[in-house]
C-alpha cells in the first residue's frame, strides 16, 4: 500500500502551511472572507476533488486524440449549517473547450473519471482514523 503525507504547521492565528516530503507549499487560511490570502481547508477540498476529476478526464480525452483547448472545472459545495458545517452535497460542472470532441464522448469520460479513477472522490468515502501527542516545548 502506497502512503502520501503532508505536514500542517499553524504560521499564525488562523493561518496554516501544508507542506509534502518534496518541499511544494499550500498556504492555508481560516481569515473572514474580506481578509482571505489562501484557501481554507473546505475549498481546498474542493481544489482537490475538481483537480483530480480534471487530469483524468483530460488525459482521457487526449487518448481518444480529441484536441484540448481549454478546460475548466466549477465546483460548488453545499454545506451543513450546523457544526461540523461538512459538504451536504458537492456539485462539479466540466467544461471543455474543443473542436472535434462530442458532448456525448465527453459525458462518459467524466463519469468515468469521477466515479471511478478520482483518487479523491473515492477519499470522501474513506474511513478516517486519527491519534493525537502532546509534544514539550
Amino acid at each position: 500500500m502506497a502512503k502520501r503525507n503532508v505536514t500542517v504547521r499553524m504560521k499564525a492565528d488562523h493561518e496554516y502551511e501544508a507542506v509534502n516530503p518534496q518541499g511544494n507549499v499550500v498556504q492555508i487560511d481560516m481569515h473572514d472572507f474580506q481578509d482571505k490570502k489562501a484557501q481554507s481547508p473546505m475549498d481546498l477540498l474542493l481544489s482537490a476533488l475538481g483537480s483530480c476529476a480534471a487530469v483524468d478526464a483530460v488525459l482521457m480525452m487526449k487518448k481518444k486524440r480529441k484536441t484540448v483547448i481549454d478546460f475548466i472545472v466549477e465546483v460548488e459545495g453545499d454545506r451543513n449549517e450546523g457544526v461540523p458545517a461538512y459538504f451536504t452535497a458537492i456539485n462539479l460542472k466540466f467544461i471543455l473547450v474543443s473542436p472535434d470532441a462530442k458532448d456525448e464522448e465527453f459525458a462518459k469520460v467524466v463519469a468515468l473519471s469521477v466515479e471511478k479513477y478520482c483518487s479523491v472522490a473515492s477519499s470522501l468515502k474513506a474511513e478516517i482514523a486519527f491519534s493525537t501527542e502532546v509534544r514539550p516545548a
